[in-house]
């Protein structure tokens, strides 16, 4: 006699449902990826970006024993073709197995393993909270605290920033790694599937390890540089539509986009200039300005337009990179929609 649970499994009303959410794969699977991050947020522990992390510092350690000072031009060129095939042993083989593996899986499971793996690549719970573990103490009046919190997120020196910089540099941070951690991820997913999104949370990670311009990483750590750019030009500008469509209501999309493509491309990262000058636009705001990195007084264009940014502007950027997250994820189920009507 057939159990309860194999009679719904049979009935046709439930095979009907089971039909029409395969329709939505792609707009489910991002629907899972984003709750399990908001109330599970960034994995405590087996998170693939911890090992992920050691490798790389250990193939660092390994194959960068050359300092960019004083080398001829054949030991730089080595150094970078090592660094390149290192971006490529780190980066390339967990996707090719991935794809290999899914293929195998019906689509259910492809959505749970996929949803899986975008919500692990995501970070925008983790956004809110080194936002809101400095925005507090902003409010609270403890400079001290705050500075400290601000040098978790930002590579800039924090021990003499005023208020006024400390708003500053989350509310830059916020809406450039709204892009890296969040919307980036969730644009490959829907141009090349979990793979595609594997290899660019690994792109950036290797980007934000060996992607500085010091003596160390110049050479070794050019690859990951300018893949990362290159890997981030398409979902950046996804991003900045998504900040700059924000603007609809006060008139400030067409703002937002013309000060993304001229202040933005004079930015000293393309894409985050891109992003940060949309977002900013919107939020009428200004961004940009001096900043001291590793003892250099660094000075960026004014992105955005508006008033000097404040403390209470920090959980309006959260804002901004919530809703454009929401707003792609109404596109695609919209366009699913579309596509299922006909």
């Amino acid at each position: 006699m057939p159990t309860l649970f194999e009679h719904i499994f049979q009935h046709h009303i439930f095979q009907q449902v089971v039909a029409i959410l395969s329709e939505f794969s792609t707009a489910l699977t991002l629907l899972i990826a984003l709750l399990l991050d908001k109330n599970l947020g960034e994995a405590k522990r087996f998170h693939y970006l911890v090992g992920f992390g050691w490798l790389a510092n250990k193939l660092a350690v390994t194959l960068n024993s050359l300092s960019s000072e004083n080398i001829s031009k054949i030991s730089a060129l080595k150094t970078k073709l090592l660094g390149t095939i290192a971006w490529c042993f780190l980066v390339i083989p967990l996707p090719v197995f991935y794809f290999l593996f899914i293929e195998n899986l019906t689509w259910y499971w492809q959505i749970a393993a996929d949803a899986t793996v975008l919500y692990l690549a995501l970070g925008l719970n983790s956004l809110h909270q080194h936002a809101l573990q400095i925005y507090r103490p902003l409010k609270s009046g403890d400079l001290i605290t705050a500075r400290r919190f601000t040098g978790y997120i930002v590579s800039r020196e924090t021990t003499a920033l005023s208020e006024q910089e400390m708003s500053r540099a989350t509310v830059e941070s916020m809406l450039e790694n709204g892009h890296d951690s969040v919307i980036a991820s969730l644009v490959y997913y829907l141009i090349g599937g979990a793979p595609l999104v594997i290899v660019h949370r690994f792109a950036n990670t290797l980007d934000a390890m060996w992607g500085y311009k010091n003596s160390r990483f110049i050479n070794f750590g050019y690859a990951s540089a300018r893949l990362d750019d290159l890997l981030g030009f398409i979902s950046g500008k996804c991003c900045t539509v998504l900040y700059a469509i924000q603007g609809l209501q006060q008139r400030k999309f067409t703002q937002a986009i013309h000060n993304a493509y001229s202040q933005g491309n004079q930015y000293k990262s393309h894409n985050g200039g891109w992003v940060m000058a949309a977002g900013a636009t919107v939020m009428s705001r200004k961004l940009g300005g001096s900043a001291q990195y590793h003892g250099k007084v660094i000075h960026s264009p004014v992105l955005g337009s508006g008033s000097e940014v404040t403390n209470e502007d920090i959980p309006a950027s959260l804002t901004l990179v919530s809703r454009a997250s929401l707003l792609l994820l109404a596109i695609v189920f919209i366009f699913q929609l579309i596509i299922y009507l006909q």
